[in-house]
């Protein structure tokens, strides 16, 4: 049976919302908790913040995946391993930062994100445009999370 780019996009956004929901299981214990009482720069966003642009960047993520999956081309397979690979470390990266309150190691995983979402945004440019223009908020935030994650690990070390 093969699935309409609608179903392909149902599945791959509800999986990309049900997988990102689950780095949040351990963040709300260290937010209300450790998180709470380090040093924040002026610019740190309120925590309320975060669930809402997580929540639209999984979505986003999601129908870039299902845009790829239902493309062509000779690097698909590769265009879609990066997405797993970069999904898979922003997963971690919540596990270091909040779960391990490991905020060194956090920081270098992140940088290691950047990268792979890059390569995915590059892999993904070949297959569709689209979906290679819908991860770039993704990056954004990324790169926007990286520098808070330097400022807080400087800030606290």
């Amino acid at each position: 049976m093969k699935l309409s780019l609608t179903a392909k996009i149902l599945i791959c956004s509800i999986a990309c919302l049900l997988l990102g929901s689950l780095s949040g299981i351990g963040t709300g214990e260290a937010v209300d908790g450790w998180y709470s009482q380090i040093n924040k720069p002026s610019w740190n966003p309120p925590n309320w913040l975060f669930g809402p642009v997580w929540t639209v960047l999984y979505l986003l993520m999601g129908v870039a995946f299902a845009l790829v999956w239902n493309g062509q081309g000779k690097n698909k397979r590769m265009a879609l391993t990066l997405f797993v690979l970069q999904f898979v470390l922003n997963l971690l990266w919540s596990f270091l930062f909040f779960g391990l309150a490991r905020m060194d190691w956090a920081l270098i995983e992140i940088l290691l994100l950047l990268v792979f979402i890059t390569l995915t945004i590059s892999a993904f440019s070949k297959i569709n445009r689209t979906a290679a223009i819908l991860m770039i908020p993704y990056l954004l935030w990324v790169g926007f999370a990286s520098l808070l994650n330097s400022s807080l690990y400087f800030l606290n070390a």
